[in-house]
């Protein structure tokens, strides 16, 4: 029982919303090591090309959807407090693997396991068969993306779960919008932290620096995370105001009969139908938009991942508009009389409307690279105040018991889209980087058609271009095909929801 009795109510559920909040930048910190580290660091090292990368993402999402199904059944059976440490003890064991790939690689293919950083670079650049490099390296790094996916997976439902044990119905909503707001520092932290680690230390010791954050923060979750009642730190007064829904909670809970619904019964709503299509057309822009932009700003402008480190900062930083998303349909609710559904419906539509600027981001970039980095990071505002409003669709019309599972539902369907859109991403930068590349004014595979069945090797078009040829790149024309889809997925989305569900409809079953 809590020990603290004094007249004034404490205020300890905030100090817990920050323990959250450290989490989920711990969480998008980890995320991120990868995309930043491995056009300048680890592909040269590992002669991957970008459709080795576009696999590793593209199984990343997958294996992140497939665990978000089963993470909170997990956390619900360890409860809150070693729900929480298993994931981001999982994950923090994933993210620190990745720093040893290069080891692993050269003990695999050389049978020299007890090696350095250093050393394991050295093995592996004296390897003449470069495919068993490839290959090797890239099982490694995706054992390692299945180890930070399955825990990572576990943070959202654990910090949702600790949520509502310290925070009443009505302020429930504030809480989560502070702990997830950890997903945009972690993404502005990332981009001036990760580069610059890597460059000075090594990209294995971005990694280790990285993860240790997880093991640290472990450390103070253990100390000081209770249950509200047995906290010496949460007084009665405030210990009341925790519980104010309890009698309504339990009136709820007799009124509602105890049952559970499968998945097949899920499957017969249009409902779960309209909110799954919404995820898989939607989910994979923001994962496109967080992988790939800073290989899109090596490609296309030559900026290495420390000279690109505050155009992404800027980027991530406009994201933090999002917090419109969750004002919007309030507005359109008590102000404009409409019932939950069609506000947030209406709000959607308006958010739809942002991610067309990304039509723009190839044609303004030959002005200023300044232009796409504003317009993608306006994108991904957009997606985030999308985002958050799809997510309460399921609210607005599921009962409680079914929450979750319709949640998990979207959540597989949104990973499926996003495995298709980075795996795509790949396998096209990689065609357009040669099939639609020109060497003075000669279609590259014309002059080269030794490597239409080949890879290019490293530094092919930096030695051309010394050489004194005038060498036009294609790879932007096949970021312009993925910027285009980006560009209308919302409004294909949004019209497929909306035709699935026309009107509000509550189910009660």
């Amino acid at each position: 029982m809590n020990q603290s009795t004094t007249t004034k109510p404490t205020t300890f559920r905030w100090t817990i919303v920050g323990l959250l909040f450290l989490a989920t930048t711990v969480n998008y910190l980890d995320r991120q090591v990868l995309s930043l580290t491995w056009k300048d660091f680890i592909a040269p090292e590992f002669h991957w090309d970008n459709n080795d990368y576009g696999n590793i993402t593209a199984l990343f999402s997958i294996f992140y959807a497939a665990s978000m199904i089963f993470a909170g059944k997990f956390v619900d059976w360890m409860d809150t407090k070693k729900g929480f440490l298993w994931a981001i003890g999982v994950w923090s064991v994933g993210a620190v693997l990745h720093a040893f790939c290069g080891i692993a690689t050269s003990g695999i293919i050389l049978g020299d396991w007890f090696v350095s950083f250093e050393g394991a670079k050295h093995n592996i650049a004296t390897v003449k068969d470069v495919s068993r490099v490839i290959n090797v390296s890239v099982a490694l790094f995706i054992f390692a993306r299945l180890i930070l996916a399955i825990g990572e997976a576990g943070n959202f439902p654990a910090a949702i779960k600790t949520t509502a044990e310290y925070f009443p119905k009505k302020d429930r909503a504030l809480a989560t919008s502070i702990f997830n707001a950890g997903a945009t520092v972690g993404a502005l932290a990332a981009p001036i932290s990760i580069p610059f680690i890597a460059q000075a230390l090594g990209w294995e010791m971005a990694f280790i620096i990285i993860g240790a954050l997880g093991f640290l923060w472990m450390g103070i979750w253990i100390f000081y995370y209770k249950k509200p009642h047995e906290h010496p730190k949460v007084n009665e007064h405030e210990l009341n105001y925790i519980n104010q829904d309890i009698d309504k909670t339990i009136v709820e809970d007799l009124s509602e009969p105890k049952t559970t619904f499968t998945l097949a019964q899920c499957f017969k709503y249009r409902q779960t139908w309209a909110f799954a299509f919404g995820k898989f057309m939607t989910d994979g822009v923001w994962w496109f938009y967080l992988f790939w932009t800073p290989a899109y700003l090596s490609s296309v402008y030559g900026m290495d991942s420390t000279q690109s480190a505050f155009p992404l900062f800027v980027l991530y930083m406009i994201t933090l508009v999002s917090i419109v998303g969750g004002w919007l349909p309030t507005y359109f609710v008590e102000k404009k009389g409409m019932n939950p559904y069609s506000g947030r419906m209406k709000a959607m539509l308006i958010f739809a409307f942002f991610p067309l600027l990304a039509l723009l981001a190839q044609s303004t970039g030959k002005v200023s690279y300044w232009f796409p980095v504003l317009i993608i990071g306006i994108a991904g505002a957009a997606h985030q105040a999308w985002s958050a409003n799809i997510f309460s669709t399921v609210g607005d019309m599921f009962p409680k018991k079914a929450i979750a599972t319709i949640t998990g539902i979207g959540g597989l369907a949104g990973g499926i889209g996003s495995t298709i859109i980075n795996k795509s991403s790949g396998l096209l930068f990689d065609y357009s980087h040669k099939a639609w590349t020109t060497v003075d004014g000669v279609p590259l595979l014309e002059k080269f058609p030794q490597y239409a069945e080949q890879r290019l090797p490293e530094g092919f078009f930096e030695q051309l271009q010394k050489s004194g040829a005038v060498v036009s790149d294609g790879i932007d024309k096949g970021y312009m095909i993925i910027f285009s889809f980006c560009a209308v997925a919302y409004l294909i989305a949004w019209f497929v929801m909306k035709s699935l569900v026309p009107t509000y409809k509550i189910i009660k079953e």
